[in-house]
């Protein structure tokens, strides 16, 4: 904690002491985010706290709390408190809220909202799960092509402050079409008698509400806009999604692809939250997999008992090669997921990809190689002078070098584009390209990379070692 935090922490249990009856303007006077830390550091103070609040701060104080302490805090409040909070909440921030709990939960408190709240709350409900639908909130600003810039003006004094943004207005026509979306300056600066229709231009970006919220973090992010509306197959405005909305998105997929890459199902909520038995049901099916993928190793390395046993300083090697297959392949996996989730590389690009990584692999695995060869050389020269005194390549130190040499390019070059292809080949059949995990691609580049290494070795030492 900062010291800042803990001034807050220290300030809070002196008042508690003292019991003055000032809490409640200690807490509204804070930063949010102190008070949320409040929260997390005195949970069995999470309702006293929350109660203290102004509707208004325990409102934006709800927001930003991780969902197992907003549940909690919930299911613990006075009912009428609940309500009071639910009803006044953003109705994208309740849907976000609403769908990640259990049905009968939700049938529960829908039944405390009002009419309108429930009817709204009910039509985003209805939208797919990670849709944008799930995101829009119905509260923005519109206004008709005839008004004038005066009229406008009135509209957003009348309205503005029940929306969630009044930075962007958007123009529909009787149909509630959408025609287009103006910002907020074009009407400041314009004179007051201007009608609507002179200042449109008709360059305008929507989101369709079944679009996924993905493509939404996408269009925001390369239109550099706060607010997107969001229309129907019709073009019908039916809400708008706001920057904020999407930035949360985009943390969740974050942590869901990182959680994914590492060999584990992506958890509903925090770590220090998440039960037991359901973290080990979420880590135990890639363990079981990877587990059997590497039981695919050990039947290639019987495969090639008889080699080992004629030529055992082989086995020394088998950690090296293996390890640097998994490193170079987990390289090329991580940098191609990403450049995927970015939008940098496309389903379309697979060949640019193959070539980038063949080049790529095959120059990585010739620096590796050399390198492997020349510490065989060192060790063998220093064996020679009998500097040390460990084990001995023998007289035939150059094949067993050369061998580990093109083993390493080999290993590296097919490394590299199993981790790169991987990915696309995973997106073309419809599933995560998250999932193409560090520890799958290092289990399938095991077995492949002994396969080249002992097929290398029989090829270099045949006649001599072998």
């Amino acid at each position: 904690m900062t010291e800042e935090e803990i001034s807050v922490q220290e300030q809070y249990e002196d008042i508690l002491k003292k019991g003055d009856g000032s809490i409640s303007e200690f807490l509204n006077e804070q930063n949010i985010s102190d008070v949320a830390e409040l929260i997390y550091e005195n949970e069995e103070k999470e309702i006293e706290i929350f109660l203290h609040l102004a509707m208004h701060r325990a409102l934006a104080l709800f927001r930003i709390l991780e969902h197992p302490t907003q549940k909690r805090i919930i299911k613990n409040l006075p009912p009428i408190k609940s309500a009071q909070i639910l009803n006044e909440m953003e109705p994208d921030d309740r849907t976000s809220f609403f769908e990640d709990l259990p049905n009968e939960v939700v049938r529960e408190l829908i039944k405390t909202l009002v009419p309108e709240e429930r009817k709204i709350t009910l039509s985003l409900l209805g939208y797919p799960e990670n849709s944008v639908g799930r995101l829009m909130t119905p509260d923005y600003i519109y206004v008709h092509e005839y008004n004038t810039v005066e009229e406008v003006l009135n509209i957003i004094r009348s309205v503005g402050k029940n929306t969630e943004t009044i930075d962007v207005v958007y123009v529909i026509n009787d149909h509630g079409e959408l025609l287009d979306d103006l910002r907020i300056r074009e009407f400041i600066l314009a004179s007051p008698d201007t009608r609507v229709n002179e200042l449109m231009d008709g360059r305008f970006i929507e989101l369709n509400a079944r679009d996924d919220q993905e493509t939404a973090s996408e269009v925001f992010k390369m239109n550099n806009r706060v607010a997107l509306p969001v229309v129907d197959d019709y073009n019908v405005l039916l809400g708008i999604v706001t920057i904020d909305d999407v930035l949360w998105v985009a943390a969740e997929e974050f942590s869901e692809d990182i959680q994914k890459i590492g060999g584990a199902e992506a958890l509903d909520m925090p770590y220090l939250e998440t039960p037991i038995f359901t973290l080990v049901k979420k880590r135990v099916g890639w363990l079981i997999i990877l587990f059997l993928g590497e039981m695919l190793t050990a039947t290639a390395m019987a495969f090639y008992n008889d080699e080992m046993a004629k030529v055992i300083i082989l086995t020394n090697f088998i950690p090296l090669i293996i390890s640097t297959g998994g490193n170079s392949g987990t390289q090329a996996s991580t940098l191609i997921i990403q450049a995927m989730a970015l939008g940098e590389v496309s389903l379309k690009d697979w060949w640019r990809v193959m070539r980038r990584e063949i080049t790529s692999g095959l120059m990585l695995g010739i620096l590796l190689g050399i390198v492997g060869f020349f510490r065989i050389a060192i060790w063998s020269f220093l064996m020679h002078q009998h500097i040390i005194t460990a084990y001995s390549y023998g007289p035939y130190w150059i094949l067993i070098g050369f061998t580990v040499c093109f083993s390493l390019v080999g290993v590296v070059l097919w490394s590299s584009l199993i981790g790169s292809m991987l990915p696309l080949l995973l997106k073309r059949l419809g599933a995560d390209p998250a999932s193409s995990s560090a520890p799958f691609v290092a289990t399938l580049v095991d077995v492949t990379g002994l396969v080249i290494f002992f097929n290398v070795a029989l090829l270099m030492l045949r006649g001599t070692l072998l």
